[in-house]
């Protein structure tokens, strides 16, 4: 990050991702241990951590036997659910060639995807433990961000997912390796900043700060209508995926903004849901 901030000040020329000295990963002279692979692991790892310091807290819906069986089928849900999700939303032609789908080194996980994964893993650990899925989809929404975070950074290290073409009043765009010769927005970093580290931050204040564990849902439907935003917001700086620009060009969304708007629906309707509830403790069910 401080050579990028050393090319934004001193260059005369547009940036070139390339002059960052950046590396798609570790080269461990058998194989390279690619920086995305490590992106998704450190994500869900501090999760992970994070999910058993919230349990820790008064008014948790789980134990910690609990988190670990989630970690574990949650993982699966989001690697899974994310490769899938991106052949059915973005590539369907990977479904024509199956074998191409185990070759997650290449990249091509959708959020969408690893969202309906996880939310089938929270079901199926909530359903065989009786645990309240609502409070339980509420505890792990709060750690999703730290996942959302990694993954943009590793997107932007790798050089891929960039944004489209910037005007001359846009000192930080940067020319990337398969983009073309024109500076482009650096959209992995905005979507870092506003689907990581902000949506991070306003979900640890809700948590640690707030009675918002106590309204159920409330947790859920901020992050899903938190993502929404940002998510819709950034696509307008990112270059739709090559195979979608017709979808662009005749609605004038991209794929990315028109499964963000279910997305916001559900998030709303599960914040209205819970603030017009009274909260936990105060004559409702624990499992509402």
């Amino acid at each position: 990050m401080l050579s990028l901030a050393a090319a934004v000040t001193t260059a005369a020329h547009p940036i070139n991702w390339l002059d960052l000295g950046l590396t798609r990963g570790i080269d461990l002279g058998v194989f390279t241990l690619r920086w995305y692979s490590l992106a998704y692991l450190a994500g869900i790892v501090l999760g992970y951590v994070h999910l058993s310091r919230m349990i820790r807290a008064p008014g948790a819906p789980m134990a910690q036997r609990h988190a670990d069986d989630l970690f574990f089928y949650c993982t699966l849900g989001i690697i899974l659910g994310g490769r899938i999700g991106y052949a059915t939303f973005y590539m369907p032609e990977l479904w024509t060639h199956p074998l191409e789908l185990f070759k997650l080194w290449e990249g091509g996980m959708s959020f969408h995807g690893g969202l309906i994964g996880t939310v089938v893993a929270i079901a199926w650990v909530s359903w065989r433990n009786q645990l309240s899925f609502l409070r339980v989809c509420d505890y792990i929404a709060a750690c999703v961000p730290f996942g959302l975070l990694f993954g943009r950074l590793a997107n932007f290290v790798n050089g891929e997912l960039w944004g489209r073409v910037a005007g001359p009043d846009v000192p930080w765009a940067m020319v990337f390796p398969d983009g073309g010769p024109l500076p482009r927005h650096p959209s992995q970093l905005y979507e870092a900043g506003l689907e990581g580290l902000v949506l991070m931050l306003v979900m640890l204040l809700l948590f640690w700060k707030t009675r918002a564990r106590w309204r159920p849902g409330l947790l859920v439907g901020a992050f899903a209508s938190g993502y929404a935003l940002a998510r819709f917001t950034v696509e307008f700086f990112r270059e739709p995926d090559r195979q979608l620009e017709w979808l662009q060009v005749q609605t004038g969304f991209s794929m990315g903004q028109w499964l963000t708007v279910p997305l916001l629906a559900v998030g709303l309707f599960f914040v209205i849901r819970a603030l017009l509830r009274p909260p936990l403790g105060s004559g409702t069910p624990a499992a509402a």
